[in-house]
């Protein structure tokens, strides 16, 4: 899969603000191919400025248009990209740390989360209210500036959007999602792998995901868990893919892909050994026909 931050990073015909860890950028094409398989270890806000595009995570399908925001929880996706359009996306990568600092900056005069707000999975939509209207129109300028701003100028300014999701009231769910931030020092490693295991990443950048080293990762995974890794990746998608085979008329292949298996012939082997059958007498089994 794609890394979306480093692929927007090292595009040299992506117009970005790059300081650090900062990662501002506005692009008028697709990154990959019509259809491509994105992760990114770091949150991000994207605005449709022109054109349409359309995001699968592991909760939801999300079509975006012109003048639509969407925000991203660390995490992969697959991404559906409209060529046949004219095409701009304004994308905002922000950094944990920015989010934890601002959010205990000013805990002291933010009101309670309602207790009817459902929490972030993957992906929500943003409420553009005036504040974050202005907020992107200021950074296309910036973009497109000959000179590009300050680093603390960038700060401030994304301060600025923090600060204004955590107090408009328009996007309450993301609100609270920054508040839990601000209530740790690091990624869930439990709540990522879950939103995540469907899709086909290394442990190395599953780590990357969860803010940790390698090492870390396996230590923490086998604290909550009590299993490894590559031990629970793979029961996790064997029963993903038994679910889809019970109750949708997907073909074993894409079943196999759509589990987080790359190889159909491995998979219809490790699902006859955990299933005593292969994928397709499962179904037959099951009574889902085709």
């Amino acid at each position: 899969m794609l890394d979306l931050y480093e692929a927007v990073r090292r595009n040299p015909s992506v117009n970005k603000l790059e300081i650090g860890d900062f990662l501002f950028a506005e692009y008028t094409c697709g990154i990959g191919g019509e259809k491509v398989g994105i992760w990114a270890h770091t949150d991000y806000l994207v605005n449709v400025a022109a054109g349409k595009k359309t995001w699968q995570t592991s909760d939801g399908v999300w079509a975006a248009k012109r003048g639509d925001s969407l925000f991203f929880k660390k995490g992969a996706a697959i991404v559906n990209q409209h060529f046949e359009v004219e095409f701009c996306l304004l994308t905002f990568f922000i950094p944990d740390h920015l989010i934890r600092s601002t959010v205990r900056e000013i805990a002291g005069s933010l009101a309670a989360v309602p207790s009817n707000v459902a929490p972030i999975k993957s992906a929500a939509w943003v409420e553009n209210d005036v504040t974050l209207s202005a907020f992107f129109q200021s950074m296309r300028t910036y973009l497109s500036g000959k000179e590009k701003p300050s680093e603390p100028l960038l700060r401030l300014k994304l301060k600025e959007l923090i600060v204004s999701i955590l107090t408009s009231g328009k996007n309450p769910a993301l609100a609270a999602y920054f508040r839990t931030l601000g209530d740790s020092d690091a990624p869930s490693v439990a709540e990522i792998m879950e939103q995540n295991f469907r899709f086909n990443l290394s442990l190395e950048e599953y780590a990357k995901l969860c803010h940790r080293s390698l090492s870390s990762f396996k230590r923490d995974f086998q604290m909550h868990f009590q299993e490894s890794p590559g031990k629970w990746l793979l029961q996790k998608r064997l029963d993903y893919s038994a679910v889809l085979l019970r109750g949708s008329r997907m073909n074993v292949t894409g079943i196999a892909f759509e589990s987080g298996f790359e190889d159909v012939s491995h998979f219809s082997r490790v699902f006859k050994e955990r299933f005593d059958v292969s994928p397709v007498a499962y179904r037959e089994k099951t009574g889902i026909a085709g």
